[in-house]
């Protein structure tokens, strides 16, 4: 059977990208990403699920969930089928670990896996509430010992820093990192 260059290009790309997709309902995975995140060599990076808006109010108060930007209606569905999504991948018995903020906390919650671990590395540090490059080096450590699958809740502007400025996720896109210095993608997931 002869086809055309165009869809050898096409049909190569394909099966050669290390991406997640979503077909229906059940996400297809590149199985070496998924595989070095059950043998703990890499850990998924989620970007909590949809929050409307950008930042915190100038109010905000890490303490009081009423004084920050939180997830909307849609991001609390989203955070569930994330969590469903994840379990079908064979990860119900990843660590979650998740940043302070109440929209991570959240996230993680809904996800339905074991009660996460709030992590002050994994904060915002988005309009100067800590020190980026500090921040950044903490979670590379973070990522360094831990142990066995894990999932991390965090926000944007550390998924970024993590990766040295080569991921900008969208709210609920997953990211699954080698546990490298920096951390290195080896696939993007958009689930929910």
């Amino acid at each position: 059977m002869r086809f055309s260059k165009a869809l050898q290009v096409l049909l190569l790309t394909a099966c050669c990208l290390p991406v997640w997709c979503a077909a229906g309902d059940a996400p297809l995975v590149s199985e070496k990403a998924l595989a070095a995140v059950m043998r703990g060599e890499a850990v998924v990076l989620l970007r909590h699920a949809e929050a409307p808006g950008t930042g915190d109010p100038a109010a905000f108060d890490l303490s009081r969930c009423n004084t920050q930007r939180n997830l909307s209606t849609e991001g609390r569905q989203q955070a569930r089928r994330i969590g469903e999504q994840l379990r079908s991948l064979g990860l119900a018995k990843a660590r979650v670990l998740t940043s302070p903020w109440c929209r991570c906390r959240d996230t993680a919650a809904l996800l339905g896996f074991d009660t996460p671990l709030h992590v002050a590395a994994l904060g915002s540090f988005y309009q100067g509430h800590t020190d980026e490059s500090e921040q950044t080096a903490a979670t590379l450590a973070l990522l360094a010992r831990l142990q066995g699958p894990a999932i991390l809740v965090s926000h944007q502007v550390n998924i970024t820093a993590l990766t040295q400025g080569a991921v900008y996720p969208d709210a609920g896109e997953a990211i699954v990192v080698d546990r490298s210095q920096p951390a290195r993608v080896l696939a993007r997931l958009r689930l929910g």
